[in-house]
């Protein structure tokens, strides 16, 4: 499940909950919620929890922190259908942050824990295309009840609460809840600096997922302005391409076993690395509405084999008992990867254009795409 910084309901790119925001007032969010019912301040819990979540899933099993996150988003989420002042609502968003965290890492060292080889391929693979799916379902459904109410999309988050009961029911315990009278390995924050100088390699996942998810915020959040240029600018119009980058990655995602298992983790992220590099560099040149299409085809394909690849790599690279944390740590590099990207490829708008961010990534996907042609030369 995942919980995009920037929410996008109407498809619009223009930013998050708090863009209509004029101070501390409930109107405001009135006007901005039903648009983008996400909202910033929920990522930033995220960030700072999930470590906190992997290590708790670490100490004691991923399955009731899971099941616990679930119910948080469900009331968290849910609660803005009955707040009607600002404090509240800001509340409501830490708690649904808390509980994403807690989802986030609880269900993937549970596709750990539940499955192995080729069959932990599929399921992560699956996730991540579950994921991609939903970024594009939720718009859909989110700007629906928009029309309703301001209040009405904040009902979607209360599918949690069966899908909670669900999982207690038929989630079974795990090998690592039964067997938390181990000893754990290098523990406390020596220890996590004494893996990462051993696996230096786990840092270079923590870049990749960063950038990953910046990128795709250059592309939730720009590619809508680059779009107005071209002069598509009905919300409709701007969701049918976002939704083409969510549909595509589903797409790879869900091959993605199969896919790996025929080469590898390294030559499926090269492979998205160059679709990303063609994808970004058809965005600086696209020109009508049928060359605006590409870019985010392609763009979904390639996120469909990083997104599994990096979770794969966390569960081969990180010690099984600190699986919870490292992973923890993927989650918090992705939602920071979100938070700056609008930051950090803003900064290119001024004296470039928007297509000028699309330059950008192109170049910074070429420099990542050499480094890791460069890596597995040495390997060989």
């Amino acid at each position: 499940m995942g919980y995009p910084c920037f929410g996008d309901a109407d498809g619009d790119g223009r930013g998050h909950p708090g863009a209509n925001r004029t101070g501390n007032s409930i109107e405001s969010w009135r006007l901005g919620v039903t648009r983008r019912p996400h909202h910033h301040d929920s990522c930033t819990l995220i960030v700072l929890v999930s470590p906190i979540a992997g290590t708790l899933i670490d100490r004691v099993d991923p399955r009731r922190p899971f099941i616990a996150g679930l119910l948080l988003y469900a009331a968290g989420g849910g609660a803005g259908l009955v707040i009607e002042s600002f404090i509240p609502l800001l509340v409501s968003r830490a708690v649904l942050g808390v509980g994403v965290a807690f989802v986030y890492s609880g269900i993937t060292v549970l596709i750990y824990d539940l499955y192995e080889g080729q069959r932990m391929n599929r399921a992560l693979g699956l996730r991540s295309s579950a994921n991609s799916v939903g970024g594009v379902v939720w718009p859909l459904i989110g700007g629906g009840l928009g029309t309703l109410s301001w209040q009405a999309p904040f009902g979607v988050y209360l599918i949690t609460l069966p899908l909670g009961l669900l999982a207690v029911v038929t989630i079974p315990e795990t090998k690592r809840s039964r067997d938390s009278t181990r000893v754990r390995s290098d523990a406390g924050i020596a220890g996590v600096v004494a893996i990462l100088r051993r696996r230096p390699v786990l840092l270079s996942v923590y870049v990749l997922y960063f950038a990953a998810n910046a990128f795709l915020y250059s592309i939730v959040v720009f590619y809508p302005q680059l779009l107005a240029g071209l002069g598509i600018t009905s919300s409709l119009s701007i969701s049918f391409y976002l939704s083409a980058n969510g549909i595509a990655g589903g797409i790879s995602a869900a091959i993605y076993d199969r896919l790996v298992a025929r080469t590898s983790r390294h030559v499926l992220v090269v492979i998205a690395l160059a679709l990303w590099i063609g994808a970004f560099m058809g965005a600086t040149l696209a020109s009508s509405a049928l060359t605006a299409v590409p870019t985010v085809v392609a763009f979904g394909l390639g996120q469909g084999l990083v997104f599994p690849s990096a979770f794969a790599w966390i569960e081969a690279l990180a010690p099984p008992d600190r699986q919870g944390q490292f992973s923890s740590y993927l989650a918090s590099s992705g939602y920071t990867g979100q938070f700056v990207s609008p930051v950090l490829f803003g900064l290119v708008v001024p004296p470039f254009g928007v297509r000028g961010v699309f330059g950008a990534a192109a170049l910074i996907a070429t420099l990542g795409a050499l480094t890791l042609e460069a890596a597995l030369g040495r390997r060989s």
